[in-house]
């Protein structure tokens, strides 16, 4: 596994060595020990898997405070644009994202530590993504940013008409007015 740094410090891109023969392909999807020499420890303890189709938006997510939580994320069928934001207050890259394409062919994953709001967008007819995360779901600490915040000005690939998303989402807070990360 190839544990590529992005602009934003903790946030990884991770890409698989796959090997490929005539009867399909193989590879690590993910090594504790290999992990925490590149990334550090993270103690994952749930997979969770959702499935999606074109155009649906799921994000700004987070938890706050002590329920915050680190994801690694991949794509185990179909294409999604993956983003993390930079929700800690005294970051230097405040309020930046990294995007990253994640595909069944490409077998990538994101590492997204604490601090940070999550979304993905589905560009394949559907998706089934998967992730891990190293703290419970708690609803009554969950918070969303709006996945158009202006102040962050993700530019997502797809007609505005065309974004599927939930009530919850269509009511996030913006920026400027969500609770945050120190």
């Amino acid at each position: 596994m190839e544990y590529r740094k992005t602009e934003i410090d903790g946030v990884y891109v991770l890409e698989p060595r796959v090997f490929n023969d005539a009867r399909g392909y193989f590879f690590e999807a993910w090594k504790k020990e290999e992990f925490e020499e590149h990334v550090g420890t993270v103690d994952f303890i749930q997979d969770n898997e959702s499935k999606s189709s074109y155009g649906v938006l799921r994000g700004l997510h987070y938890q706050k405070g002590t329920f915050s939580q680190a994801k690694l994320v991949r794509v185990i069928k179909g294409k999604v644009l993956d983003v993390a934001v930079d929700i800690r207050k005294s970051s230097p890259t405040f309020g930046k994202h990294v995007m990253v394409e994640l595909s069944d062919e490409n077998k990538r994953q994101f590492f997204i530590p604490r601090g940070f709001a999550h979304g993905f967008l589905v560009l394949s007819d559907e998706a089934i993504f998967t992730y891990k995360v190293d703290n419970i779901y708690a609803p009554q600490h969950e918070a969303s940013i709006r996945w158009n915040d202006e102040e962050i000005n993700i530019q997502w690939p797809i007609d505005i008409k065309d974004v599927i998303t939930s009530e919850k989402d269509l009511k996030a807070s913006s920026l400027k007015d969500a609770e945050l990360f120190d």
